[in-house]
């Protein structure tokens, strides 16, 4: 059985694929609320006369302008470059090579996801550039070249020959892991918290931070008010973006989590409790405790695919460690440390 009992990397890797995300907007630096221009009414252009008009010869599209339309490569066109179509299976086969974090941001970014197709179009460029001039012929180019190619078939060998087997680990195994490292499992107390934030960054000039103050006041007096509704006063005056139109609620926040300032206050409060002001570097912030969760284990159910996840990683190394040592002791080498130990000395003259 592996032991994890005493590794942070253990307890940081399955509760980084177990913990769902909750908001930690109270921790950070809010937002400053963003000023828009209200839009400029233009003058309505008064109807013309609709004249026959003859047809139009067709008008050939832009090149430098991708039409729907398929690939040769396999999908739709998703872009073009230097003449050349790009995609949508070559574009998928690029963020297949990305870390699965990556992938997941690139997912839910369009501007980030466009950027990335920019560096991967930028890539054919100079790929095209270089195979034009056959760079891959120098001598320095294809050395490296083949070294790369001969990392790629020891790594892809090797990776092949430390398959653990497919029933592994079986159901007493996970069960013996999971009671071994419950410790590293635990979820820290959390609590469901809400707030009201007014923008005041350290340095703000004296008039700005009198009109703050004022309406600081003026949202504590409402706050004191019989059966004051948090939610319906933070819709109205909270200036961070996001949480005010849910009545300021931030969520489910983990105690290890929050702020100093913050945990203090909460740590403090009992249920449906509203802070007195926290003044911090970008302004105000009065919280309300909403609710709270005890630390807790996480039950196996929750945490099995990543114990099984994380076992199977450990036997696949351990299986690559005992090829390793299986190859090398049917082949033994001999090696010459006394002109090992020189290999690093200039080389003479």
């Amino acid at each position: 059985m592996t032991d994890f009992s005493k590794s942070a990397a253990f307890a940081a890797a399955i509760l980084t694929l177990t913990l769902p995300v909750s908001s930690d907007v109270v921790l950070a630096q809010s937002p400053q609320p963003q000023q828009r221009s209200a839009p400029q009414a233009q003058p309505v252009q008064p109807a013309a006369k609709a004249r026959p008009k003859a047809a139009a010869p067709a008008t050939p599209a832009d090149p430098a302008t991708p039409q729907r339309q398929t690939s040769a490569q396999g999908g739709e066109v998703v872009a073009r470059v230097g003449g050349r179509d790009i995609s949508t299976a070559e574009v998928q086969a690029f963020l297949a090579g990305m870390a699965p974090d990556q992938r997941a941001a690139l997912a839910k970014d369009p501007a980030m996801l466009s950027q990335a197709l920019r560096i991967m179009l930028a890539n054919q460029l100079v790929l095209k550039e270089a195979n034009d001039k056959n760079w891959q012929d120098q001598p320095a180019v294809a050395a490296q070249l083949a070294k790369l190619r001969d990392d790629a078939i020891i790594a892809i060998y090797l990776q092949s020959v430390s398959i653990p087997p497919a029933n592994y680990p079986d159901e007493a195994e996970i069960q013996k892991t999971y009671e071994a490292n419950k410790s590293a499992l635990i979820v820290p107390r959390q609590f469901r918290l809400a707030q009201i934030f007014l923008a005041l960054p350290d340095g703000a000039d004296k008039a700005i931070e009198d009109q703050v103050r004022k309406k600081l006041a003026e949202v504590q007096l409402k706050l004191k008010q019989p059966k004051a509704d948090f939610a319906a006063i933070a819709k109205e005056n909270s200036m961070q973006a996001g949480a005010a139109e849910n009545g300021g609620d931030l969520g489910w926040v983990a105690e290890t989590m929050l702020i100093p300032e913050i945990k203090t206050q909460v740590m403090g409060m009992t249920n449906n409790a509203v802070s007195e002001p926290i003044k911090l570097a970008d302004g105000f912030h009065i919280v309300k405790l909403i609710e709270t969760k005890a630390a807790a284990t996480r039950p196996l159910a929750e945490v099995r695919a990543a114990l099984v996840q994380r076992l199977r990683a450990d036997r696949a190394e351990l299986l690559r460690r005992a090829y390793l040592a299986r190859i090398l002791e049917q082949n033994p080498p001999a090696i010459n440390e006394l002109a090992l130990s020189k290999v690093f000395e200039a080389p003479s003259r």
